[in-house]
């Protein structure tokens, strides 16, 4: 093969598998732009999206065996996670489908004429009608559910938009093995394959968010790179929408009320969250106000206790083993900062689980010698504030950005609803993030109509969702028709409704 390599790395010894395929030349990735643009007309039948996306689902589930031992290589996250993201993959692209096929998503409007209003309304027919072609950037730590045949993908296509992924470097065999059966089911419902490209490499990455036919993106990733991405749609001479997911610290905070009422089994839960897919989902809890005090002290010996006894783990690749130590270090070398369980250690490719535990009062006199504290550190690892008061762990969570989650543990008295300080941290902590979970633990994004994955900056660069119904909505763009004659209408708005959409009408009937 011509050009810069591409290849497999098992992230278990760090040796090179196989050459997967070559980085894209602008030319290259120009080529794919232009014939997933070329394209786009055939996703314009509904039936036929509605196929393509439940046909994906069964090619996927029929090849788990191959696609799991494909992904295990690349990612090591084991067979047991990636069969569970699997099956989550294949459901949101069913799910995707049958949003398709109820039509709610074209939000279908009809107003009605009245001149007897002042001003007089005209008739007025409104719905939405898919970007065109969409970049896609896929994450490290999913390379199903957030690569190839994941979400953004799914509700791209649900919306009628061809799409053009640009594969991560961790997963590149995965990434054209899931490709080649997306495009396998295009073809088998009679679509073209080429609604489905993928490309690899860091400049193919630029060239795609840069071209003048891609008309949205969305991108799973960290912070800086998710930003150069945003920085460079926002940049062209037409900006477009770029829904970014970039980085979340994902507050828990601890009541004093709860830890009394079960201080250990809340030190259990939250090291099993912080360890689950060894710390690299993007919703793991990276910042924990525990109150101080012996209550607290049994929640931090239950969490020590913990995650001194899991195992160390794989992390996707030695670049992010090398920053997750690095880290770990840097935090744990801020004054007053104690690690009682030392994360990063274990062997030459693997990590420990750990926490860092600091007082509150500190981080408040002194924010900015904190800083990296408030900044998302990527693997099995927390920071656990001790904090004395309401007030105290309030100006914590003040000083925290944008999150995709905030986790309350709260007693049972608490949960009945009477008005206090329980009321108040919700308030508090719907300000800073997109899903607020109470007594639970937020990692494990359930796809269902009412789910919400985003949240504010840093969390996400819009306020849309990448999971559930929703999703689907960031690809699409609102049309109204003023006085339109019923023949020239889209079938969406002709009169007689011959698809059968749900819409909202208001006014009298036709002609009043």
């Amino acid at each position: 093969m011509a050009g810069t390599p591409v290849w497999s790395v098992d992230p278990r010894t760090g040796k090179e598998r196989e050459q997967v395929a070559v980085e894209a030349t602008p030319h290259e990735v120009d080529q794919a732009v232009r014939a997933a643009h070329a394209a786009r007309g055939a996703l314009a039948d509904r039936a036929a999206r509605i196929g393509f996306l439940r046909a994906a689902a069964d090619l996927l589930d029929a090849s788990a065996a191959h696609v799991v031992e494909a992904a295990d290589a690349e990612t090591a996250l084991g067979p047991g996670r990636l069969t569970g993201e699997l099956a989550r993959t294949t459901y949101q692209l069913r799910a995707v489908a049958d949003a398709v096929e109820d039509g709610s998503y074209l939000d279908v409007r009809i107003d009605r004429a009245d001149p007897s209003l002042s001003p007089p309304r005209p008739e007025l027919r409104r719905f939405k009608v898919p970007l065109g072609v969409v970049a896609v950037y896929a994450a490290s730590n999913f390379p199903l559910a957030f690569s190839v045949p994941g979400g953004d993908t799914a509700s791209a296509l649900g919306a009628g938009c061809p799409v053009v992924v640009k594969a991560h470097p961790d997963h590149p065999a995965t990434s054209e093995l899931c490709a080649s059966l997306l495009r396998r089911a295009a073809e088998s419902v009679g679509l073209p394959p080429e609604l489905v490209a993928v490309v690899h490499g860091f400049d193919a990455g630029l060239e795609l968010i840069r071209h003048p036919l891609v008309t949205a993106a969305g991108f799973t990733g960290s912070i800086r790179g998710g930003r150069a991405l945003f920085d460079a749609a926002a940049a062209r001479p037409v900006p477009i929408p770029f829904h970014g997911e970039l980085g979340s610290l994902n507050p828990v905070v601890v009541t004093p009320a709860a830890a009394a009422e079960r201080a250990e089994e809340i030190g259990a839960g939250l090291a099993g969250s912080v360890t689950l897919g060894v710390g690299q989902f993007c919703v793991k809890p990276g910042l924990a106000l525990v109150p101080a005090g012996a209550d607290g002290d049994r929640l931090t010996d239950a969490l020590t206790k913990a995650l001194g006894e899991t195992e160390p783990g794989v992390l996707l690749d030695h670049r992010m083993r090398e920053n997750f130590v690095a880290g770990v270090q840097e935090r744990a070398a801020l004054p007053g900062v104690d690690a009682p369980v030392t994360p990063g250690s274990g062997g030459a490719h693997t990590v420990g689980a750990g926490y860092l535990a600091v007082a509150a009062h500190r981080l408040l006199a002194d924010p900015a010698a904190y800083e990296p504290l408030f900044e998302e550190c990527f693997g099995p690892v927390t920071v656990v504030v001790r904090y004395d008061g309401q007030r105290e762990a309030a100006s914590v969570l003040d000083r925290l950005p944008g999150n995709l989650t905030a986790t309350l543990q709260l007693s049972a008295a608490e949960t009945e609803g009477a008005p206090g300080p329980a009321t108040e941290l919700i308030g508090q902590v719907t300000g800073l993030a997109g899903r607020v979970v109470v007594n639970g633990w937020p990692t494990g994004v359930a796809v269902a109509p009412a789910q919400h994955h985003g949240g504010p900056y840093p969390a996400a660069t819009s306020h849309s969702t990448s999971v559930g119904g929703t999703a689907i909505e960031r690809w699409l763009r609102p049309v109204a028709y003023q006085s339109v004659p019923d023949p020239l209408l889209p079938p969406e708005l002709r009169e007689a409704n011959p698809l059968g959409l749900p819409r909202l009408v208001t006014g009298g009937p036709a002609g009043a």
